[in-house]
């Protein structure tokens, strides 16, 4: 009878383990690639002329004057966005969500990408809403940016809930009550002449 137990046990639990890793790749299967690690394609790059834009070592590579890098993808409105990101010492950069087709600076939300630069809100920070002035990230080092945005209610009133995390840690969650920016799309911010950044396994995963 022992015997007998131990082994339904054995089995309950090798059919639960089963059971979590098809849920995990069931979830994995969600996710979206934006960028293939090889080419420009889906990517149009926003800005003045001499900025520069490119593959380089299986990531995005941004310098030179101040531009916007547009996924040409969307637009998007409740998602899970992540990619890994590399910043250069001095560097200044953002990552954009919900922003216009052809965007400016100020067109949609910024999660801000800086370890070093003169600016002093930090890698982690929802630029002007939400700010991180603690050095989280070492520059010239990869690091994982997630983003979750989606549309709720919270106590009878509309607005948008921004979930940040960086390498695993989440940071906060930010309650958009303005509504600020409805839809939009993804792109990536070069800030000035002698920033560079890397942008690598960009991702995508829509929600209800």
């Amino acid at each position: 009878m022992r015997s007998l137990l131990r082994w339904s046990s054995i089995a309950v639990t090798v059919v639960s383990l089963f059971m979590l890793a098809m849920d995990v790749q069931a979830d994995d299967e969600k996710w979206v690639s934006l960028f293939d690690g090889e080419s420009m394609e889906g990517w149009e790059k926003v800005g003045k002329e001499g900025s520069e834009w490119k593959v380089k070592d299986g990531a995005l590579s941004g310098s030179g004057p101040a531009s916007m890098l547009v996924c040409t993808t969307g637009p998007y409105k409740n998602f899970r966005y992540r990619a890994e990101v590399k910043i250069s010492d001095g560097g200044n950069s953002g990552l954009y969500f919900r922003t216009t087709r052809k965007p400016g600076f100020s067109d949609g939300y910024e999660a801000q990408i800086d370890s070093t630069h003169t600016d002093p809100i930090r890698t982690g920070s929802l630029y002007g809403m939400c700010h991180v002035y603690k050095r989280l990230v070492e520059p010239d080092t990869w690091f994982t940016y997630e983003i979750e945005v989606r549309d709720d209610i919270w106590r009878g009133r509309e607005m948008t809930r921004i979930k940040i995390t960086v390498n695993g840690d989440e940071l906060y969650e930010y309650l958009d009550f303005a509504l600020t920016f409805k839809e939009g799309h993804f792109a990536f911010q070069h800030h000035d002449p002698g920033s560079i950044v890397a942008i690598r396994k960009v991702e995508v995963l829509e929600l209800p």
